[in-house]
Order: structure tokens, then sequence, then C-alpha cells
């Protein structure tokens, strides 16, 4: 049996705060395109852009600094930029036929995504202690399902089912990006991937929104109204990508989509205080069960034990599933740790060249 100083280790309180700090800043990405889509705004590969862009100016001008060459494939960067993007592109385009929450809900399919990759391709390995966080995480979030507040919201949207197979393909793509983005931040570092996923990024976003979404920014109207939640989500993206690489380093990325899944509930608290709504209590039980969830598999975690015995939580980086993906991008959203120590120098060109 653990102690509570055990249990409560510095890791752990690390993980558990900046992984709801992240969840936050996902909320306010929700609302911000969501505010967007009700204003006829329909560029969704335009809102992730600037994101890209500012991740290339700051981190690039980093690496510029630095000049030092690059410690992984820039050819890995290019396919990591093509996954985040199309996450993004999806997860954002959903939220023109279907609910916020079911974005969100939808979006926790990134986790057993995640947990599959890692398994398959960083041969990580899960305690039953990870498995049953995981499992008490997902049937918090399974009960909103029933809640009758919530079958409501589902109903919202121009095409509910439309946005939802959206929404569960880009948290596939998000899991890709996030188990990629974990195994880069371990063999190459933060700001490399930072980055270089931002140049490549802003290129391939630049290139899709020239073909898909040219019409659509020349005829929105800009206005405040506008501009602010175009910006706001750009500015919270900017901050969600630079922090999810320290938690996947740290915790993994299943510990980062798990810590997404609460993203749903921020969203109801911001509603009952901002707009005064009612919601139902069944959304509490589910915000308790996930945070019960998520100290579950966070609980106790030591460095050691982070190398050896959970492969999985380092490997994966989210999301969006986000993203990122941190995920992430789910960018969602999205996973598990790395290679064991003892044989990252053995396995770590065999992962890399499946990768």
């Amino acid at each position: 049996m653990m102690t509570s100083k055990e249990f409560w280790t510095k890791k752990t309180l690390i993980g558990l705060g900046l992984g709801q700090f992240l969840s936050l800043l996902i909320t306010s990405t929700g609302f911000s395109s969501s505010e967007l889509s009700k204003k006829g705004i329909d560029a969704p590969t335009s809102q992730s852009f600037l994101n890209y862009v500012f991740l290339a100016i700051v981190y690039g001008s980093i690496m510029l600094n630095r000049k030092q060459p690059l410690k992984s494939k820039w050819y890995y960067y290019v396919l990591l930029g093509l996954v985040d993007v199309e996450a993004n592109f999806l997860v954002v385009k959903a939220y023109q036929y279907t609910s916020i929450t079911s974005v969100m809900l939808l979006d926790c399919w990134s986790i057993p995504s995640v947990m599959l990759l890692t398994w398959v391709f960083l041969k990580t390995k899960y305690r039953y202690r990870k498995i049953t966080g995981v499992a008490v995480c997902i049937a918090g979030l399974i009960t909103v399902v029933f809640s009758d507040v919530h079958a409501g919201d589902r109903a919202g949207g121009s095409n509910p089912r439309k946005g939802d197979v959206l929404v569960v393909a880009g948290a596939t793509l998000y899991a890709v990006s996030n188990v990629s983005e974990e195994f880069l931040v371990k063999t190459a570092d933060r700001i490399e991937l930072m980055s270089m996923l931002g140049l490549f990024g802003a290129i391939i976003s630049a290139i899709q929104v020239s073909i898909l979404e040219r019409d659509n920014l020349k005829s929105i109207h800009w206005s405040a109204g506008a501009a602010l939640p175009f910006v706001g989500f750009s500015v919270a993206m900017f901050l969600f990508y630079s922090l999810v690489p320290i938690l996947l380093k740290t915790n993994g990325s299943t510990m980062l989509n798990l810590s997404l899944l609460t993203s749903d509930m921020w969203a109801v608290i911001i509603r009952i205080f901002a707009y005064h709504e009612k919601v139902d209590w069944m959304y509490f039980l589910a915000f308790a069960a996930v945070s019960v969830g998520l100290v579950i598999y966070s609980g106790g975690d030591k460095e050691e034990d982070h190398r050896a015995d959970v492969a999985d939580e380092e490997a994966g980086s989210g999301s969006h599933n986000y993203g990122t993906t941190e995920g992430s991008l789910k960018t969602g959203e999205t996973s598990s740790s790395f290679l064991e120590s003892e044989v990252v120098e053995n396995k770590g060109k065999d992962a890399q060249w499946k990768l």
C-alpha cells in the first residue's frame, strides 16, 4: 500500500495541474470555434494557421540563435505537420455541423487510439492501475451521454452525424500526432519540435487555405465580434502547443488526453457562471469520476517508474486534438509512455523507423 506522501508525488501534482490548465485552453478554443461557426465563418484551416505562424516565429528564432543541426530527420516534421494540420481541420470543421459538447465528447476517441499506437509501435506496457484510471475517466464521460441535458445538446447542429464522423477522424489523427510528438520530444527537444512543427504546419496550412478557404475568407465581413474569437483561438492554441511537450515529457500522452476529458466539464462550469445556465446533475458526477480517474492514473508516479514501468506515458504525444496534440489532437487528445530506459538505445532506431 502506498502512503499519502508516496502517492502525491511532485510529478503527480504537476501533471494534474498542468493537465487542467491545458484542458481550460482547449475549452476556450472550443468556445471560440463555436462562436465563429455561429457567425457563419467557415475557415477551419485559417484558424490554425496563425498558431503555426506564432510557433515558427517564436521557437524558430530560438532555433536560429542556437545554430545547432536538427536532432531528428526533417521529413518526420513534415509528416507530423501534415497530420496535425488535418487533425485540426477536421475537428474545427465539425463545429459547423454538430454541437460543442459532441465534439468534446467524441474527441476522447483519441485515448484508445493513442494507447493502441503506443502499444504497437513503441512497445508500451500498461499496469492495471493505469488501465483502471483510464476506464474510470471514460466511464465518467459516458455518464454525460445519458444526461437528458446532454442529449438535447447533441441534437444541435445542421448535420450531427457528419460532424461526429469528422470528430472521430480528427481524433484518430490527433492520436497519431500525439504519439509522434512525444517520440520526437524525447529524441530531439521541445524547441526543435515546436519550431519545425510551426514551420511546416504554417506552410501546409497556407497551401490548404489558398485551395479551400480563399473564397470564404474574402466573403467574411470582419468586425471586432469576428476578429476577437479568431485571434483568441490562435493565442490559446499557441499556449496549448507550447505547454503540451512539457506534460508529454513528464507524464506522457495518455495523461494529456485523459486531462483533456475535463474540457467538457469546464465548458459546463463556464456556462453556469458566465451564462447562468442550468445543467443536469450528471455533469458534476461525470466531472468527479474523471477527476478520480486522473488521480488513479497519475498517483504515485516517480521518475524511475515513468521510465521503466510506464513506458507508455512518455511515448505518446496529445492533440487536439488539439493536440495535439499534447491530443491531442484532440490535439487531441489525446496517451502513453516512452521506451524503457534500459533499452532506449537498442530500440530507439527501430521505433523511429516505424513512426
